[in-house]
């Protein structure tokens, strides 16, 4: 399953931003307002939303400036959440959000509508930087 965010542009670096991905602690500011449990615990962090388990994502990959993903940190659930960042101007640059799982169908219909609501709003907060 592959849902790709809206690509939005920020009034940052290609370099803020990435640092500010970088930093787990910062994933806080751009969750959904209803979060109701947020912890950064060394390269991961866990959260909660209402109605739905703990989620911890953990830091998989880095590519300096362009590319941060985390993936889910259980094997039960196999997934990637990647923010993609591409310099528009020097102190202007663009983010896109692409959450791809590995899920059964069942699971997969049951799952689309809120990572795709949780995507966009993760999305819609970026923008907001």
């Amino acid at each position: 399953m592959n849902i790709e965010g809206n690509t939005v542009t920020v009034e940052k670096s290609q370099e803020e931003l990435f640092n500010f991905f970088s930093d787990l602690n910062n994933f806080e500011q751009i969750m959904p307002e209803n979060t109701t449990k947020f912890e950064v615990d060394g390269d991961s962090f866990l959260f909660s939303l209402p109605g739905m388990p703990e989620i911890r994502l953990v830091l998989k990959e880095k590519t300096p400036f362009s590319n941060i993903t985390l993936g889910a940190a259980s094997s039960k659930l196999s997934f990637t959440l990647a923010a993609d960042i591409a310099k528009i101007e020097e102190n202007k640059s663009e983010v896109s959000l692409t959450f791809d799982g590995d899920f059964n169908a069942m699971m997969a219909m049951m799952v689309k509508k809120p990572l795709t609501k949780f995507v966009d709003t993760l999305t819609e907060n970026i923008a907001k930087l």
